[in-house]
């Protein structure tokens, strides 16, 4: 049995009149007739009663026609299915991401792309930069935002963002009240980073602008994600130097303060496999370069 036979015998069933369905389906009559007979045959049951004025459904055609429906349906919507996951407007997109990016783009990434695609399925993972890029690596993500660099001639990378330092202080430190805070401030203040084999170039950037303001940090803690950090810093454990986005952070006991130098901004970007095929992938690329255009 095929779907065409159950195509022709619910338009029979629907019509009543072979002429017509024949007509419907554009075909022959004689060629309907043979294959309903040959359905009947496989089945080993009549399907309709014919006389030579009409055409009725059996008990037994009236049961066969809900569920040759049924089937017919779930068909079509398996063929819809198919061509919207080639056409990238269903399936899944997995995305991991530095703890950082869900204070800036991110956030309004996901919800221009699930407004966009709503039957995409997102799943997504926070990860340091070394294990996303590890993750596309090993095919387990389709993206990731993390911080540059990230030299890898089999991954592409786009920059989404981009902004300045500031300082995260405990509450009661004494640079409280200062509208900015020199660099050389901080000289001997334990500091807290993100440890440097999970984000090095992150890490880099911030011994680079200590060391041109004169000294090297004293690394006091260490923490893997950027809210843990801001976390220790309220517990008076050091400073830090953090992405201005993370004054998002409503955190007790941190307050933020611009840097009084010029500094290179800090940056965030996408990447991806170079000869990553997914359709889905390049819908939420083409979100990303919508948001940049508003």
């Amino acid at each position: 049995m095929e779907l065409r036979h159950l195509r022709y015998f619910v338009t029979v069933a629907e019509e009543l009149h072979f002429g017509r369905a024949a007509e419907k389906l554009q075909m022959a009559q004689p060629p309907l007739s043979y294959q309903i007979r040959q359905l009947e045959d496989e089945l080993g049951v009549e399907l309709f009663h014919r006389t030579k004025r009409s055409v009725k459904l059996t008990e037994v055609g009236q049961l066969f026609l809900e569920e040759a429906r049924q089937i017919l349906t779930q068909a079509d919507q398996a063929v819809q299915i198919v061509q919207r996951a080639y056409e990238g407007e269903v399936g899944r997109l997995i995305l991991g991401f530095v703890g950082s990016a869900t204070y800036s783009i991110l956030p309004d990434a996901l919800k221009a792309f699930r407004k966009r695609f709503p039957r995409i399925l997102l799943t997504l993972h926070e990860m340091t930069t070394a294990e996303t890029v590890q993750a596309l690596h090993e095919k387990r993500i389709h993206l990731g935002f993390v911080r540059p660099p990230v030299n890898d001639e089999e991954l592409i990378m786009e920059s989404v963002l981009k902004e300045s330092f500031i300082v995260a202080l405990p509450e009661s430190h004494f640079l409280a009240q200062e509208t900015k805070v020199s660099l050389k401030m901080l000289a001997d203040e334990p500091f807290i980073l993100s440890p440097r084999h999970l984000g090095s170039g992150f890490y880099d950037q911030i011994i680079t602008i200590c060391q041109k303001a004169g000294f090297s940090p004293q690394v006091a803690q260490e923490a893997v994600q950027m809210q843990t950090i801001v976390s220790l810093v309220a517990a008076e454990l050091g400073v830090a130097i953090v992405p201005s986005s993370m004054q998002n952070i409503q955190r007790v006991g941190v307050i933020y303060k611009d840097l009084a130098e010029e500094t290179p901004q800090v940056e965030l970007a996408m990447i991806w496999r170079r000869h990553e095929t997914s359709a889905i992938l390049h819908k939420f690329l083409d979100t990303i370069t919508v948001l940049h255009d508003l």
